[in-house]
């Protein structure tokens, strides 16, 4: 007998939370590793004699990120002020270092990570999620005074400002973006007013706006943006770039490993720009099936936050997508053209292994908050 749409719904609502986020994301995980091989053999090969040197390091990333997100859907998310705090003054720590010890390393103009041999972490992926953890907390904790400028608002915000300002001296003005929006996200879902929210929007984003047009480099990315390419060999390579390659794959693509603007042609194919190799590899039917993908984790992640058990879990779960969802929706606007240039990786698919091991950590705190009970 043929199931209804409503008994269909019904039979899906039924699957676990394990295999309705699991499998997109390690379809996600899949397909990036063979992006990322595909964008990669050619300049492995050259640099480090190997033409399975990036994949293999993802692959290890990835491995150790099956591992933290099966310990972290285990143990329990309501994580008490001790925990919470020290959370909070390890990245802190880790965020100082980057920038005034030895172990900052410096890539791009930009020293944004700490190397410990063949190990190389990013704070600012790890300052992301502790600031979902906090705000979380702390909203949880003040429900009935969220409403207030003193508690509901202004710890939240010095908070942001201590954890903005480290990631502004790397200097990495598009994380430090990312994180006032999620912040503002989270205070808002949090029961914060409204006009505490919109009031100080009227001195941060013109101090924004001035801090990105002091520096030449992101006036270049802006110009850019509004007509690549007119500039199209200096400022505007990237981006134009990013366009051949959707244009070159058209409808089906040309074919896993045959993308010809990963042949030195597109900068950082494997990174911010995973999505140009998959539009030109697998066409607009693998990107749309990517994009499902990730709606799929967007509107699994947002249901459980509708239906957590309490409120430090609904915020927590609501934090969580958001950081997903913005980093996706920026990263692909990005190869798209349809925002300025930003060194920001694709969830799951990009290659570092910093970001995959965050997302994943995400994942199953997710499926830790929509498998606990009250």
């Amino acid at each position: 007998m043929k199931q209804t749409p409503g008994a269909r719904w019904r039979s899906y609502q039924n699957v676990s939370y394990d295999f309705r986020l699991i499998l997109p994301m390690l379809i996600l995980i899949g397909l990036g590793l063979m992006m990322i091989y595909s964008a990669t053999s050619t300049i492995a090969l050259k640099r480090y004699d190997n033409e399975a040197y990036f994949l293999i390091k993802q692959s290890m990333w990835a491995g150790i990120g099956l591992v933290c997100m099966m310990i972290i859907r285990k143990i329990p998310y309501d994580l008490n002020r001790f925990w919470v705090y020290s959370l909070i003054l390890g990245t802190i720590l880790l965020l100082v270092a980057v920038k005034f010890t030895p172990f900052g390393a410096s890539a791009g103009g930009a020293t944004r990570w700490i190397k410990l041999g063949w190990l190389k972490f990013q704070p600012s992926e790890l300052a992301r999620f502790v600031m979902v953890i906090f705000l979380a907390s702390s909203l949880s904790r003040k429900a009935d005074q969220a409403h207030t400028f003193w508690i509901g608002f202004m710890p939240h915000v010095i908070m942001l400002g201590i954890f903005a300002g480290l990631i502004l001296l790397q200097p990495d003005f598009g994380s430090a973006a990312i994180l006032c929006m999620l912040t503002w996200t989270i205070m808002f879902l949090g029961g914060v007013r409204l006009s505490h929210l919109l009031l100080p929007l009227i001195v941060l984003v013109p101090g924004a706006i001035r801090y990105m047009v002091s520096a030449s480099y992101r006036m270049d990315r802006i110009k850019a943006f509004l007509d690549p390419w007119a500039y199209a060999s200096s400022y505007g390579y990237q981006p134009t770039h990013s366009q051949m390659a959707f244009g070159t794959g058209g409808l089906a693509g040309t074919g896993i490993g045959n993308s010809f603007q990963k042949l030195y042609y597109l900068p950082e194919p494997h990174t911010d720009f995973i999505l140009s190799v998959a539009g030109e590899e697998l066409g607009l039917i693998g990107v749309l099936f990517i994009l499902a993908l990730y709606a799929i984790i967007v509107w699994n992640g947002i249901s459980i936050a509708l239906n957590a058990p309490d409120r430090r879990g609904a915020l927590l779960a609501g934090g969580l997508i958001a950081a997903i969802g913005i980093q996706v929706f920026i990263n692909m606007g990005v190869a798209l053209c349809l925002f300025p240039t930003k060194g920001l990786p694709l969830p799951f698919m990009s290659y570092g292994g910093t970001s995959l091991l965050f997302s994943m950590a995400a994942i199953g705190m997710l499926i830790n908050i929509a498998t606990t009970r009250r």
